[in-house]
C-alpha cells in the first residue's frame, strides 16, 4: 500500500493593499470582481479565462475561504459597494465625471471625422 502524501496547509491568497483593498495574491484583481463574477454563476474556470493573471488554484482557494467566511464577507463587499456609491455621487456632485465625459467624447469625434 502507498504510503500517503504529506498534507500540508496553503495559505490563502488573499492581501489587502494600502488602500483596504481585498486582492488576489500578487494581481491587481479584487475580491470584489472575483466574487461578482461567481455570483453571477461563472465557474473557477472561466473566471480564470477572464483574468489570466489569476491562477485557477487561487481563484478556487479564495472561493473556498469565501464560502467558509460569507458572512464577514459579504459585509466587506457590501460596504465597499456602499463607498463606490457615495464616491460616484461625489463625483457627480462635482461636475467633473461630465467634464471628462465630454472631453472623451469630443476627442472620440475628432478622431472619427
Amino acid at each position: 500500500m502507498a504510503e500517503a502524501p504529506a498534507i500540508e496547509p496553503q495559505p490563502v491568497p488573499l492581501r489587502t493593499d494600502e488602500t483596504g483593498t481585498i486582492r488576489i495574491g500578487g494581481t491587481r484583481v479584487t475580491l470584489d470582481t472575483l466574487i461578482a463574477a461567481y455570483r453571477s454563476g461563472y465557474t473557477a474556470e472561466e473566471i480564470v479565462e477572464q483574468f489570466p493573471s489569476l491562477e485557477l488554484s487561487a481563484v478556487h482557494c479564495v472561493l473556498g475561504y469565501y464560502l467558509q467566511h460569507r458572512a464577514e464577507l459579504d459585509a466587506y463587499l457590501e460596504a465597499r459597494a456602499k463607498q463606490a456609491v457615495a464616491l460616484r455621487r461625489t463625483i457627480e456632485a462635482s461636475g467633473s465625471g461630465r467634464a471628462l465625459r465630454e472631453r472623451v467624447l469630443a476627442r472620440h469625434q475628432r478622431r472619427g471625422a
